[in-house]
């Protein structure tokens, strides 16, 4: 699951980064309003942490923007502004939720998922199809009732093809969500992580869909 972190304070935003690559998601950040629309005009995200002071304007002028414009992307505002009033502005402007500073990392991991989640259309975070049991949270997944032990990028690719419900993700999204900004990207990488997905959990795990890309290939409950 890749995450936008939106923050001009580079100690706080390389720290955010850091923690939220360690609980398993891939993270960028960028530190103003202009960056980050470039970042997101250049690669899908599953969500955005975004700060609202930043240097070239409120972080609410991006979110309406975002919102104007239908986009639906989970946006947690993350601020030292903990007014009631401000609170309630950031959730009008189109957030879906947020957390004042300073902050716990755990706390902003889960509040993620639960976006992610619910963005998803899932109220829980365990998945369950053809055998497969797997908590994108947590990168555990069992297969007939047997842990199966998956890379980060593995539980990554997995949870991206889950969240996707259904739809076909291209090889370019796939890598939006495994790799971040800075990251070079072999060109087989993705056909690699599929194929590992394929050797742990069953050749039906993933489909490919010939010229489009990859769905995930069991009907979820």
């Amino acid at each position: 699951m890749r995450i936008l972190v939106v923050e001009d304070d580079d100690l706080i935003a390389r720290g955010i980064v850091a923690g939220l690559r360690a609980y398993g998601f891939t993270a960028d950040t960028v530190p103003s309003v202009v960056q980050a629309e470039l970042a997101l005009a250049h690669a899908a995200c599953d969500a955005m942490v975004l700060d609202r002071g930043l240097p070239d304007g409120d972080g609410l002028s991006l979110l309406a923007r975002l919102r104007e414009r239908g986009d639906a992307l989970p946006v947690l505002l993350l601020t030292a502004r903990d007014a009631v009033e401000d609170r309630i502005e950031g959730l009008q402007g189109g957030a879906d939720d947020y957390l004042v500073k300073p902050f716990d990392l755990g706390e902003l991991v889960a509040r993620l998922h639960a976006l992610i989640r619910r963005a998803g259309g899932r109220s829980s975070n365990l998945v369950e199809a053809g055998g497969l049991r797997f908590d994108p949270s947590s990168g555990d997944a069992w297969l007939a009732g047997e842990p199966v032990e998956l890379s980060r990028r593995e539980s990554t690719l997995l949870a991206s093809l889950v969240q996707a419900d259904g739809r076909c993700l291209t090889t370019e999204q796939i890598k939006d969500r495994l790799y971040g900004l800075d990251q070079e990207v072999a060109s087989n990488a993705v056909n690699v992580h599929v194929h590992n997905l394929r050797r742990k959990l069953g050749a039906d795990v993933v489909e490919t869909v010939r010229g489009l890309g990859y769905r995930f290939g069991w009907a979820r409950r």
